[in-house]
């Protein structure tokens, strides 16, 4: 039923009725419907289609499988060993249902029925390049014989490689996972595996299921199917400058034979090797750093490497100098880095303490110093504390002008003292000592000054004011007539400054900060000014005056009149210059300004609420004034207000400004005032307009009488200007001619003037062209007579020094070769002379060569024996 289900459903009627013609290579599938079995027709061929025969696919050609190349046939039909088709008892050919078969570059061939190109169709056969490989996995078991002749069976699931470089041909029974390439490992580098399952390596070791090892072999390296590359590790390059902090995993044996446990923790520098490769087996923690000292540097390591035995001391200090440079070991860190030497100049030192009991050889001597000593360390010199010290601190010399100083606490005994006037160096056992003020006191030493108003704060203004230095000797300027208290708490007394002076607090004195009553101040309206409140100024002295001091104060007169005064009182302490007893009363009320003005105040009030507006507004001065003051025996006002306890005067009043408070009274008084002035306004006008009248009249008269006057003395000056016009008229003909014949002289004269001139001028210009060409070419006969005469001396100098030349170099030859050998050299002629003539037998010879002429009368002398020379 299956069989027949797939077959009636690939039914097709082909296109060229029941005859069809087949092409060579060409084939096609017929199903007999007697029968139902399909059969191959391959061509060349006619196929005639019976009646109960049906064509189920149209001609096809036959499938080629170019070289190099594959196709998967799935359905394959069964084949004997000479590779013919086998067919049932039907007829049919028999087929492996559910199969399939790679079939390889063949001639061309038809597919039977139930066969089908599996897809992708025709594939190229992949090609393996050198140092790759697949990584395959049996899909089924079946066995194979490798390129050796060796048979291997593999089991379903077996993952094995196929290596290059080489033609894959592939089988129904594995499957490609992936392809693999080598990775290639550079000297130096190394390839860190991890085993997936236990097997033996290539280098025959052992591995385990997780375990990791450096492979370190130049080349390229593909992996087996039970391992796998981790990483690639690059080595790590160490220099003079670099080192590595590495750590044990797990206990090994490391390259260079020493034994590693887990947890151990060592470093590697260039020294031991110039490049480390990292292998499971060790941690890198980190890159250490060289440590270098400079000269005058220093540092303490911690926990010092011992290099007899190998540890670390915990706990244990080691001070190294520079110059020097070293590498931190494991568990040593530096105490504070690296810190320069202490430097000590001539007014210089540092404070050392002893952080345990040691002996120490100092200046040639064995000193003793125990735990929490402390010395002073002088310049000039270059120190470095040892393991058993600490710097506490670096102390320079404080240069103290004559008005300035320090607090200086003795640690051993507390007691503070100043210092001041010289260049001051603190002891072993000193310290500077800060003395705190209050901030009020703070705020006035930052801004004191010298001005009369110095003790009032600037309102107002916001200013940055630099910090004081606690420990230094507070000084105040207190300024020209002005007083200052200051209190000894130790000895519980008081003393007295008068000003101009400068104030200086022992350790134990304190200012006596006044804090006195004041107005607000507006900016924008300074004229303004407010009630007095207390605590409004805070001063460190107060002036002796005279100064003024201004008050606002509301009143109430008998018939209700309520009035707003503006007053000023001018006052002063009655205190001399030196006298401290009278001086300490001043201090004695601690707000003098706010319990005067209350005392005026109130004087002031009783006395205006006995009299009515109208007696007051005409006689308001004396009103205040002998309230202020009172009166003496006789009725008279006094001249002064005494207060006796801080010895206060004051001695004068002002009435700035009075101001009614009241709307209706303010209003009435605005109305009579305004009356007041306009009828002053309209007298004032009545006059005027009066004086004017009687200005105007006057000045009327005046006028008439100058215009008459004018009129007088312009006809006198008409009658002078004529005169002049007619005596001007007879000056202009005469003063023409004149001009003109004068006018011609002149001008002759000037003409012969400028020719003779000018003659002059070209006489002398000629005269100096003629000196000029003189001067020149006796400038030149100069020259020439210089050169001539310097060329000549030089001749005469090289003469001199060639014939010196050549009288030393001939004295040179002749010492050279010898009084002897010269005189050999001219005996060597005639002597060889005699000796041929001797030996011919001549008496003697004459040679000529025909040409040069002879004289015959010197040569018959020689040839006649005993002739006349």
């Amino acid at each position: 039923f299956f069989f027949g289900t797939f077959l009636m459903s690939r039914r097709q009627q082909p296109a060229g009725g029941d005859v069809l013609r087949l092409q060579p290579y060409e084939y096609l599938h017929v199903l007999d419907n007697n029968t139902n079995i399909a059969r191959l027709i391959v061509g060349p061929t006619t196929f005639t289609r019976c009646e109960h025969e049906e064509v189920i696919t149209q001609p096809k050609s036959f499938l080629t499988i170019p070289p190099m190349h594959y196709c998967t046939i799935t359905n394959p039909v069964l084949r004997d060993d000479k590779g013919d088709v086998l067919f049932d008892e039907f007829g049919a050919a028999k087929c492996r249902l559910g199969d399939e078969e790679i079939r390889f570059a063949c001639d061309p061939f038809p597919l039977y029925p139930q066969e089908e190109v599996a897809a992708p169709g025709i594939k190229k056969l992949p090609v393996l390049k050198r140092d790759s490989a697949f990584k395959l996995q049996a899909l089924r078991d079946f066995e194979v014989t490798d390129a050796a002749g060796k048979k291997c069976n593999r089991v379903a699931g077996d993952m094995y490689l196929f290596r290059g470089p080489g033609t894959y041909l592939p089988r129904v029974e594995e499957v490609i996972c992936e392809e693999m390439t080598a990775t290639v490992v550079l000297p130096g580098e190394g390839l860190r595996l991890r085993a997936l399952i236990g097997f033996t390596d290539r280098t025959g070791v052992q591995r385990c299921v997780g375990d990791e090892w450096l492979y370190e072999q130049p080349g390229a390296y593909l992996c087996a199917v039970e391992e796998l590359v981790v990483e690639k590790v690059s080595p790590i390059v160490l220099t003079e400058k670099v080192a590595l902090h590495l750590e044990a995993v797990k206990d090994f044996t490391d390259r260079w034979g020493t034994l590693r446990k887990a947890g151990e923790q060592w470093l590697i520098t260039s020294a031991i090797t110039e490049s480390f490769l990292k292998t499971p087996e060790i941690n890198v923690i980190k890159t250490e750093p060289i440590s270098i000292l400079q000269m005058n540097e220093w540092c303490v390591v911690l926990n010092a490497w011992d290099s007899h035995t190998g540890q670390i001391r915990l706990g244990h200090r080691e001070v190294r100098e520079g110059p020097a440079c070293f590498f931190l070991k494991p568990g040593e860190r530096l105490e504070a880095g690296i810190q320069p030497a202490y430097v000590l100049g001539e007014n210089e030192a540092v404070l050392v303490r002893a952080r345990g009991d040691y002996t120490a050889t100092e200046d040639g001597k064995e000193v003793f110093r125990k735990a929490g000593n402390r010395w002073m360390i002088y310049g000039p010199t270059t120190f470095v504390p040892k393991e058993a010290q600490e710097v506490i601190e670096k102390r320079s010399a404080i240069p103290l002008a004559e008005d300035e100083g320090l607090y200086v606490r003795d640690t051993k005994t507390g007691r503070v003292t100043v210092k001041k006037g010289k260049t001051y160096m603190l002891e072993a056992d000193e310290e500077l000592w800060e003395k705190e003020l209050p901030k009020v006191a703070e705020d006035r030493l930052m801004k004191q000054g010298g001005t009369h108003m110095a003790y009032i704060e600037d309102r107002g203004k916001k200013t940055k004011l630099m910090g004081r230095i606690k420990s230094r000797l507070v000084s105040y300027q207190l300024p020209h007539n002005a007083l200052a208290q200051v209190y000894n708490y130790t000895e519980r007394r008081a003393r007295i400054i008068f000003g101009p002076d400068l104030v200086q607090l022992d350790p134990d004195e304190e200012f006596q900060v006044m804090s006195l009553s004041g107005s607000e101040w507006i900016p924008s309206r300074p004229e303004v000014v407010m009630p007095k409140k207390s605590g409004m100024i805070n001063t460190l002295f107060l002036f002796m005056g005279p100064e003024s001091m201004s008050d606002v104060m509301e009143v109430e007169t008998a018939d209700h009149a309520r009035l707003k005064l503006q007053l000023s009182f001018s006052w002063h302490f009655d205190v001399k210059k030196g006298d401290f007893e009278a001086a300490k009363a001043v201090f004695n009320i601690p707000d003098f300004v706010g319990d005067a003005c209350s005392q005026l105040q109130s004087r002031i009030r009783a006395a205006v609420a006995a009299e009515t507006f109208d007696m007051f507004h005409r006689n308001s001065a004396q009103i205040i004034t002998v309230a202020v003051f009172g009166c003496d025996d006789k009725g008279e006002p006094r001249q002064r207000l005494y207060f006796k306890a801080n010895r206060l005067v004051i001695d004068s009043v002002d009435i700035q400004q009075v101001e009614c408070i009241d709307v209706a009274t303010k209003e009435s008084l605005q109305k009579s005032v305004k009356l007041a002035i306009e009828i002053t306004t309209a007298s004032q006008e009545q006059a005027a307009r009066q004086t004017a009248q009687v200005k105007n009249q006057i000045a009327k008269g005046e006028l008439e009488r100058q215009i008459l006057l004018d009129k007088s003395e312009a006809e006198k000056e008409r009658k002078i200007l004529l005169e002049y016009l007619a005596e001007s008229a007879a000056i202009e003909s005469t003063g023409a001619s004149k001009a003109e014949a004068k006018a011609n002289a002149e001008k002759m004269l000037i003409e012969g003037d400028s020719e003779v001139k000018m003659a002059e001028l070209k006489a002398q210009a000629r005269e100096l062209e003629l000196e000029a060409e003189l001067d020149v070419e006796a400038e030149r006969r100069g020259a020439e007579l210089a050169y001539l005469k310097v060329m000549n001396e030089m001749e005469i100098e090289k003469a001199s020094q060639m014939a010196a030349i050549e009288t030393g170099k001939f004295q040179k030859c002749v010492g050279s070769v010898g009084r002897d050998t010269i005189a050999a050299m001219a005996r060597a002629g005639p002597e060889m002379q005699a000796k041929l003539l001797k030996g011919l037998g001549l008496q003697g010879y004459l040679m000529t060569d025909g040409q040069s002429p002879i004289n015959l009368m010197n040569a018959a002398s020689s040839l006649v024996p005993g002739g006349v020379a």
